[in-house]
């Protein structure tokens, strides 16, 4: 099961209280406070492991704490710290503060383990409190309340390359002929119902790793679909490749320009990414005139099939490439792998 996002009341550890006691021994005649201190109660961590892929484990859990501290006790002993409670997360987990929409971690190193939640600290016992005119002192100081938050827990995969296209547009194809992933593929939309990644092995010794996300369909980010909640996890992709279908009814600029759209309407940011297009099932495509027609509805003034922006400045409002490609034929398969590393580089 994906689970990405999920709601969680988190509380550390209650400290414990100090010890009262006073030394009771046969041959010490003037024994006096001996009551220990407070254990401290548990802290609340966050633990990044890759072998933790979503946050199902936390599924249908409404609370977690962490272990109280014990009492102190006689003969000035220590009462036990609490057990801490680590909450063990995916790469790329994001934790908010449910209320103020905080950002509180973002934890994507993996063993990085970061603190959220300190633990109440222990009391001090009543020998702490003697004193020249208080030589027996019956009190001592309770432990601190401990730390309680609500958060909202978000997975957002990371990836160097995220795919972004309408339904049934060949990117689980893609990802599955390039990459080491097994997303299923079918001819219908929304085969893919939860996000894909996959690692891209461009040559001995570099690669990269892809996004593959729910297709995107109009009116997306007004809740339509499947796409639009599953965006978050190309936030943090280093470059967009945007897939156009050659062979679909709608024309290449309005396919294009809906995307942009979608994605402008989730995230400023993310809009402003660098990019690149694939024009998908070019063995399908009977009019090889309509990818010069979309290159210069562009504006970028170039009729090739293929057009590459590495004769000047790259500029980031324009595609990086434009390429067709057929993924069925292996066609430009190769070109997309280098170039999409050249940008990334």
């Amino acid at each position: 099961m994906f689970v990405d996002s999920v709601k969680l009341t988190l509380s550390s550890g209650h400290g414990g209280a100090g010890a009262v006691s006073f030394r009771r021994e046969k041959h010490v005649l003037l024994g006096g406070p001996d009551g220990g201190d407070g254990g401290d109660g548990g802290d609340v961590y966050f633990v990044v492991d890759n072998n933790s892929h979503t946050l199902a484990a936390y599924k249908g859990k409404r609370s977690l704490k962490a272990s109280n501290g014990d009492p102190g006790m006689g003969r000035r002993m220590t009462g036990k710290k609490g057990e801490s409670l680590e909450l063990i997360v995916p790469p790329g987990t994001v934790v908010y503060d449910a209320q103020t929409n905080e950002v509180l971690l973002d934890l994507t190193q993996q063993g990085d383990k970061q603190m959220l939640l300190k633990g109440g600290k222990g009391g001090l016992g009543n020998v702490h409190f003697k004193s020249s005119t208080n030589q027996a002192p019956e009190y001592a100081q309770k432990g601190t309340p401990e730390e309680v938050r609500e958060v909202r827990l978000e997975l957002k995969l990371i990836a160097d390359v995220g795919l972004v296209g309408f339904p049934n547009v060949g990117k689980s194809t893609l990802i599955s002929t390039i990459s080491n992933a097994k997303p299923q593929v079918a001819n219908y939309e929304f085969t893919t119902l939860t996000p894909k990644l996959g690692l891209v092995e461009v040559d001995e010794y570099s690669g990269f790793v892809m996004a593959d996300i729910p297709g995107i369909i109009e009116g997306a980010s007004d809740g339509r679909g499947l796409g639009i909640q599953f965006l978050k996890h190309i936030e943090r992709t280093k470059i967009l490749l945007y897939m156009i279908d050659l062979a679909n009814y709608r024309s290449l600029k309005e396919q294009f320009e809906t995307l942009k759209e979608e994605v402008l309407k989730f995230s400023n940011e993310l809009s402003k990414r660098s990019y690149a297009i694939a024009l998908t099932r070019m063995d399908a495509c009977e009019d090889i005139t309509i990818i010069s027609q979309f290159i210069s509805d562009l504006g970028l003034g170039d009729s090739l099939l293929e057009f590459k922006q590495d004769i000047y400045e790259y500029d980031i409002a324009k595609p990086f490439f434009i390429l067709p490609i057929s993924s069925a034929s292996g066609e430009h398969i190769n070109e997309l792998k280098f170039n999409l590393l050249e940008l990334i580089k």
